[in-house]
């Protein structure tokens, strides 16, 4: 681990994500809503991954995920689609004096580029520029906040992480829900009809920001387990965001934070339950290699 690592893979194309890269951190990471949301994750993270572990992160933005996991002693390999996130990451993870643990890949998982892993490849290449591992057989694999949500059937990426994570690794994917009920009751409220219900369509246009939009598809947590199944078994399925309202409406909490800060308690223990594990903004599935 104490070579000089690679650069970043070079970007062919522009990634809708690079457009709000600069803001994100801005506008979810360091915001009050998106550090409970976060949080919540972490809290079931620190349970699956041991220091030394080797982690592979699909879509890790600005790094923020990948920094918890190497302060925890995790080797991680970060992905994601976006160069724009990937330099913000890299950047705060040399400021952090990680970069032996963290390692950056390009990967596209709409199977767009050299290391495109969501597509119907016989055998796409592991995500990495270098033999990070002898074999790649990573001990956890984490997708946060919707990763997954950018393709319309993950049963061929679940096939390709069967190859890369070892019998007994687990896996954490944090997927954006069918059934937001304060997604569909504000809307309602506000007679957007059509965007109340839009997670209950599919390939639905997304607005990421600055005009670009991504297609996005609201897997339930039976259909993701289906996808799933063949090769893991479903360990746990947990509410993320049951009570606390989706980021776009950050603003609430700013006019309500005390209101909210005890919601956001509330939510830890309401979001573990049925049917509160499929009613949310997001859910947090875990799943073991058979």
């Amino acid at each position: 681990m104490g070579e000089a690592k690679p650069a970043i893979p070079a970007v062919q194309d522009v990634q809708p994500f690079d457009a709000v890269a600069a803001e994100y951190d801005s506008h979810f990471t360091h915001h009050q809503l998106g550090r409970w949301l976060r949080e919540a994750v972490h809290r079931h993270l620190a349970d699956l991954v041991q220091p030394g572990a080797h982690v592979l992160e699909l879509g890790c933005g600005t790094g923020e995920d990948a920094l918890w996991l190497a302060r925890h002693g995790a080797h991680v390999t970060a992905t994601d689609a976006s160069a724009a996130m990937l330099k913000i990451a890299a950047r705060k993870t040399a400021a952090a004096g990680l970069s032996e643990q963290i390692t950056f890949a390009q990967v596209d998982l709409l199977g767009n580029g050299e290391w495109g892993i969501g597509s119907a490849e016989s055998s796409p290449k592991p995500p990495i520029p270098y033999p990070l591992l002898p074999t790649p057989q990573y001990d956890a694999v984490l997708a946060n906040f919707g990763v997954l949500n950018c393709l319309p059937d993950r049963r061929a990426l679940a096939s390709t992480l069967a190859r890369w994570v070892r019998p007994g690794g687990r896996m954490a994917l944090v997927v954006m829900s069918p059934i937001c009920p304060w997604e569909i009751i504000w809307h309602l409220a506000h007679g957007q009809i059509r965007t109340a219900l839009r997670r209950f369509r599919s390939g639905v246009r997304a607005h990421v920001g600055r005009g670009t939009t991504v297609r996005v598809w609201y897997p339930s947590p039976r259909r993701l387990q289906q996808e799933f199944t063949l090769h893991f078994h479903h360990v746990q399925t947990v509410g993320i965001g049951t009570l606390l309202p989706p980021s776009y409406l950050a603003h609430l909490v700013n006019r309500w934070p005390h209101f909210f800060e005890h919601v956001a308690g509330w939510d830890q223990q309401l979001g573990q339950r049925w049917p509160w594990t499929w009613l949310n903004d997001h859910y947090l599935a875990i799943f073991e290699r058979k």
